[in-house]
């Protein structure tokens, strides 16, 4: 367990450390400017028990663990107008869901725009989705303010039942862990990665990949 002084320090400084992450370069015609982000290419695990570092420290998960194989579970999120939608009910039936601690951070920043522009035309084929437990009201201002249009954005605000459900909500700052998920048309999860350290950007291309292959036919 962590203790109180260590879980303040994380609440403290969790914010200001995600944003200055010295870090893929070069800026998009949107005009945003990718930092040079470590990038982590393996997983951490999901749920209770497991934990995910950051500046140094774990933070345990809190929640049930999930993995490949698994169905996407029956949550609800909150919309832009507060309204309720079922995680599993979130769109077009192969949907690439990117999860993030909070968007007003550099590495969340990247990670949603590198979803949106460079996602190899899947935003034709499937649905891209953002996940945070910002308010809706923080996300649409964010994705106005980033010109984002082929990204939906929901929000696990309410109690983090996104997160609990899928064992990637972090305990003591009560964020979600950094992770992306592909689900194929049966709502089974066909990849999940979890970044191990909370400050680096996950390996989008390999998810680009398999909903690739999903779109095809090939999985």
């Amino acid at each position: 367990m962590l203790t109180k002084q260590l879980i303040w320090i994380t609440l403290v400084f969790i914010s200001t450390a995600l944003g200055s992450c010295a870090g893929v370069g070069g800026q998009s015609e949107s005009g945003f400017t990718y930092k040079d982000i470590q990038m982590d290419t393996t997983s951490a695990r999901t749920g209770q028990g497991s934990t995910i570092q950051f500046k140094g420290n774990p933070l345990p998960l809190t929640g049930m663990s999930i993995q490949v194989g698994d169905t996407l579970r029956s949550v609800n999120l909150a919309k832009g107008d507060l309204s309720l939608i079922d995680v599993t009910d979130t769109g077009r039936s192969i949907r690439l869901i990117n999860v993030v601690p909070s968007i007003d951070t550099t590495v969340c920043e990247q990670q949603t725009h590198y979803l949106s522009e460079k996602n190899q035309g899947l935003d034709q084929q499937v649905d891209l989705i953002t996940i945070s437990v910002d308010t809706p009201f923080a996300q649409d201002r964010f994705a106005k303010g980033a010109g984002i249009t082929n990204v939906k954005f929901f929000s696990d605000f309410r109690g983090g039942a996104f997160g609990k459900a899928h064992g990637l909500l972090l305990e003591g700052p009560h964020v979600l862990a950094r992770a992306v998920l592909v689900v194929d048309r049966q709502n089974v999860i066909q990849y999940l990665q979890v970044t191990p350290d909370l400050g680096h950007m996950p390996d989008m291309e390999k998810a680009f990949q398999v909903a690739h292959s999903l779109v095809n036919g090939k999985s």
